[in-house]
């Protein structure tokens, strides 16, 4: 018999190139953005949050609102945020040598997501605040059986974001304000891989090479039936960005403002964990060559190092802010993400080699909301909001990372003045996701199986808020 050679062109470079880029790239690669800053906007559908100024979580939406405070004051705010996303097959393909597997339960999964801020007057013209927040953030796991799993198991990415800022009156009827943000990414992937296709490849390539006879090539397959090998991904990086935005007070009843949050570039750096099992027995005679060939798959599997380089959207908003009279507040919000920042994602080994890179071609987008706000006695204000957001995804390139599309929020609150320093915010939020279809197979339906269905969706957000100003 021959030496077997196994040469990382057929599909197990495919396997090992295709899906290791997968699992890199697509859950940094959806509607991935927290409106969620603080739990008092969140009532209202964070509509009018340029121009609201209600508290000094004003840093995160616009720095300019800080300083028409006129008093220390300190919010600690977080929000519960709890998706639901529910596959339903309807034509899923198996992978090759694989079962189908399930629907993968319910892929959503509660977070908490934490704000801080701190606002500080030390003039009657300026003042200095500084925000902790999570601008960014994901975290879907399935069924580790499921039909898609080797395209997506497990996508948890997290953010921190801190950001000091600096607001100005330099007239009456304007103020200004900016800052500078320093944030980290971690992200943390799982996946499996077809080890079985990838397996076959390589027998393929040997009995055409003339390295085993082909009536080994049923025995050798058989022996990698089934099998799946581990992936999982780690990473992560920081960044620096910047805010600036403008209030400018038209008249006593009304604030108009806008806000500009930038880019932040990121070289994700991390590694890849890769578990390959092994075969099952094979006849003496076809070990050596059993060896031979699970040798060049475990090669082209090979754990390591990468970097990935990401670009995080920006975001404008244009708000406005109007005391209808002493009992209702109304306000509206536009928001634009310049969301074609990602438009393919890239890995890169430690050996410099690149891997095929994972289309995203994302579409900016925009997000309108309206909300208000109504006092109904000195202690108790209510709040409710509307909110229609467009998803950056596109249906072609929508994965099973986070099934994401165009969402529609209806939202609700109060507020509560315990005493004149603490004021308690509740509120709660759902949004209707309209239902994403899929038609998925990365590349590949014989290495990775086809996802073909629509998934059931929505999110449950509860926020709670303390607020303390000094008196």
């Amino acid at each position: 018999m021959k030496t077997v050679r196994f040469r990382r062109t057929g599909l197990a470079a495919a396997v090992g190139g295709a899906m290791l880029s997968l699992a890199a790239g697509q859950a940094l690669g959806s509607a991935f953005a927290l409106q969620e800053q603080n739990a008092s906007g969140l009532g209202h559908a964070y509509a009018g949050g340029a121009a609201a100024a209600e508290d000094v979580s004003t840093i995160f939406f616009n720095p300019a609102g800080l300083v028409r405070l006129q008093t220390m004051q300190v919010v600690v705010a977080g929000n519960i945020i709890c998706p639901s996303a529910k596959f339903h097959d309807s034509g899923s393909q198996p992978a090759m040598f694989q079962p189908l597997g399930g629907n993968g339960g319910d892929a959503g999964s509660c977070a908490a997501v934490p704000n801080l801020y701190v606002g500080i007057p030390f003039t009657d013209k300026w003042s200095f605040g500084l925000g902790i927040n999570v601008p960014f953030g994901l975290q879907t796991e399935y069924d580790s059986d499921w039909l898609g799993r080797f395209q997506a198991i497990k996508s948890k990415l997290e953010t921190v974001n801190i950001n000091p800022v600096i607001s100005w009156e330099p007239t009456k009827y304007l103020t200004v304000g900016g800052g500078v943000s320093w944030q980290h990414v971690k992200a943390e992937l799982t996946n499996r891989v077809n080890y079985a296709a990838a397996f076959a490849q390589g027998v393929g390539s040997a009995v055409a090479g003339g390295a085993v006879p082909p009536a080994a090539a049923t025995p050798l397959i058989g022996a990698a039936a089934g099998l799946e090998s581990d992936v999982k991904i780690n990473g992560n990086d920081s960044g620096w960005g910047w805010n600036v935005g403008v209030l400018w007070q038209a008249n006593e009843q009304t604030r108009i403002g806008a806000a500009y949050r930038s880019k932040i570039k990121y070289d994700v750096s991390g590694s890849i964990n890769i578990s390959n099992p092994a075969l099952g027995p094979l006849p003496p005679t076809l070990a050596p060559a059993g060896a031979a060939i699970a040798s060049g798959v475990n090669a082209a599997l090979a754990s390591g190092d990468v970097t990935l380089a990401l670009e995080m959207p920006d975001t404008s908003n244009v708000s406005i802010f109007h005391q209808l009279n002493n009992k209702w507040d109304l306000m509206a919000d536009l928001q634009y993400t310049g969301w074609s920042s990602i438009q393919e994602l890239r890995v890169v080994r430690s050996t410099g080699v690149s891997l095929p890179p994972t289309p995203e071609n994302f579409r900016d987008t925009w997000r309108v909301s309206v909300g208000a706000n109504y006092r109904y006695n000195d202690a108790w204000t209510l709040r409710g909001g509307l909110a229609y957001d467009q998803s950056p995804v596109r249906d072609a390139q929508r994965t099973p990372r986070l099934p994401d599309n165009d969402r529609t929020w209806v939202a609700i609150g109060a507020q509560y003045k315990y005493s004149p320093t603490i004021a308690l915010d509740f509120a709660w939020a759902y949004i209707f996701i309209r239902d994403p279809s899929m038609n998925q197979n990365a590349g590949s339906t014989a290495a990775n199986g086809l996802i073909s269905g629509s998934y059931k969706s929505n999110v449950n957000i509860v926020g709670l808020q303390l607020t303390y100003t000094v008196k």
